[in-house]
């Protein structure tokens, strides 16, 4: 075992006690940063609109602020990026992170300020590695390098001073170098604008490193690495990589991949997966045991102060929102954040169901606006990641990609759901797998179920199976490559359905 090894393990594990300390004394870290944040924000434009400097409680704070959307705060953005200062953090901003989001079709840009680099982002990617080697302890995963798939930065668009980016780009442009050295590939590489032309660059060279783990996006990590498999010959990617151990991921859901990369990429029961919630707003929650799968602890100290807003809450500017300590299990909370960023009770646009206390771990269950409702079935994203994950295990599919919208009412015709998606492994009884996906469905949603019943109000969902490669081909349409885009899962439209069906004949 290599010094570099041993060393960064023994550095890793001294962060755990800090951590244990946080998941023992959840309340008292949240009203600590709360304080902190409440107290940098007094100095801020912000802070003076809204009577910072008497603010004492929680409750103070709830009563005062409004719930705020990108919209709501993007004044105050457009104005940092265009040279002001001190109007939502008191420290100089000049990074931006850029976010296509799933709810706006128009770019994001977040505020990122040094404190949150240092305090959320860097120090969530510092956790991640160490709550995993408290997993591993005989982990050798730095003896070899760390890919990471990032996105490109630009100049400000204003024309000031700074950049914008998305955040995996930020974070990796502004990494120590002992952390550049630990990682591949070199950062000019990394960095490149041209998605295409970057995963063949980032294929050559990775497929001559010894890489030992993997962190990045699932859908675009398959991209990656069926280049370097094309470019190898080789059969999986533990043939390329024999020393490889962990992926990390996070930015979408795993469960329809999972059976893909543990049959065919890593086939190997030696292999570890990490999940990280991590967004363009800051670093949230870590897996810290590998074997609870999906579930992600709550990491209060990153200078973040949480808000869980019940979902029939979820839209008023003044919402009962309920802190660390109040939230209960099962139940869909909107996520509302405050950072040290200078986002003030901000509605992330992610839905959270919390599965234990005291701990405090969460999964991601889906997004805000990232639904179908338009028969009052409330389909969200986990029932479809559940159902596809079932429909695969049943008929040994695997699913690369996939979308799904409605089929509205006509003269006389009933409602219905329609898929579209794409395969890496097509299931060996293509009606059983769709059976099994409307079954699924009915069973984890009650209101769905209704509208099923003796197909009343909704039919059976049409699905389609769509050649290789068409979810890439629409999004490279789309301008739409790279880590910080993600195909949209669930939509009350049939905005995506209709262009993926209407350009099929153009990717073929």
């Amino acid at each position: 075992m290599t010094l570099l090894n041993t060393t960064l393990k023994w550095l890793l594990l001294r962060r755990v006690p800090r951590i244990e300390a946080m998941m023992a004394r959840p309340g008292e870290v949240q009203q600590a940063v709360f304080r902190q944040l409440i107290s940098k924000g007094r100095h801020t434009h912000w802070g003076r609109e809204h009577q910072y400097d008497s603010i004492r409680t929680v409750r103070d704070f709830q009563e005062r602020v409004p719930v705020s959307s990108y919209e709501d705060l993007f004044p105050y953005i457009e104005r940092t990026m265009k040279g002001e200062q001190k109007l939502l953090w008191p420290s100089r901003i000049h990074w931006f992170s850029k976010s296509s989001g799933t709810t706006n079709a128009r770019s994001k840009f977040i505020p990122v300020s040094q404190e949150s680099l240092d305090e959320s982002h860097f120090k969530g990617g510092k956790d991640m590695m160490a709550l995993y080697v408290a997993n591993r302890l005989e982990t050798k995963t730095f003896e070899g390098k760390g890919l990471s798939i990032g996105g490109s930065l630009h100049e400000n668009p204003y024309g000031q001073h700074g950049y914008a980016g998305d955040i995996s780009a930020v974070v990796m442009k502004n990494l120590p170098p002992w952390a550049q050295y630990i990682r591949t590939p070199p950062i000019d590489v990394a960095l490149m604008d041209k998605w295409e032309e970057k995963i063949d660059r980032m294929a050559e060279m990775t497929a001559r490193e010894n890489v030992t783990s993997i962190l990045g996006v699932p859908t675009w990590a398959l991209v990656l690495l069926e280049r370097v498999l094309a470019l190898t010959g080789k059969r999986n990617i533990l043939e390329v990589w024999p020393n490889f151990e962990v992926f990390i991921h996070g930015a979408v859901a795993f469960q329809p991949y999972r059976e893909l990369f543990a049959n065919e990429v890593f086939p190997s029961s030696a292999i570890n997966y990490l999940e990280i919630y991590n967004a363009s707003e800051g670093f949230f929650a870590i897996q810290d045991d590998l074997k609870r799968v999906g579930e992600m602890l709550v990491m209060l100290d990153y200078g973040i102060f949480y808000e869980f807003v019940p979902m029939e809450e979820a839209d008023k500017p003044f919402p009962k929102a309920l802190t660390i300590e109040e939230v209960e299990l099962n139940k869909n909370y909107a996520l509302v954040i405050s950072t040290n960023g200078g986002l003030w009770r901000y509605r992330v646009g992610d839905t959270v169901r919390f599965t234990s206390r005291y701990p405090f771990r969460l999964k991601v269950s889906g997004r805000t606006k990232h639904f179908i409702n338009a028969f009052g079935e409330e389909v969200i994203i986990e029932n479809a990641e559940t159902a596809i994950t079932r429909a695969c295990e049943a008929t040994g599919a695997t699913v690369s990609d996939y979308t799904a919208g409605p089929v509205y009412m006509g003269s006389g015709t009933n409602g219905r759901h329609e898929w579209i998606i794409e395969f890496s492994s097509l299931p060996n009884n293509f009606d059983r797998f769709c059976t099994i996906l409307d079954q699924t469905i009915r069973q984890v949603n009650s209101d769905y179920d209704a509208k099923r019943y003796n197909d009343m109000v909704l039919k059976p969902p049409i699905v389609h199976a769509v050649p290789r490669g068409t979810f890439y081909d629409w999004m490279k349409t789309r301008g739409k490559l790279g880590g910080q885009h993600k195909v949209p899962r669930l939509s009350n439209s049939r905005e995506y359905l209709d262009d993926i069906l209407g350009r099929l004949t153009t990717f073929s």
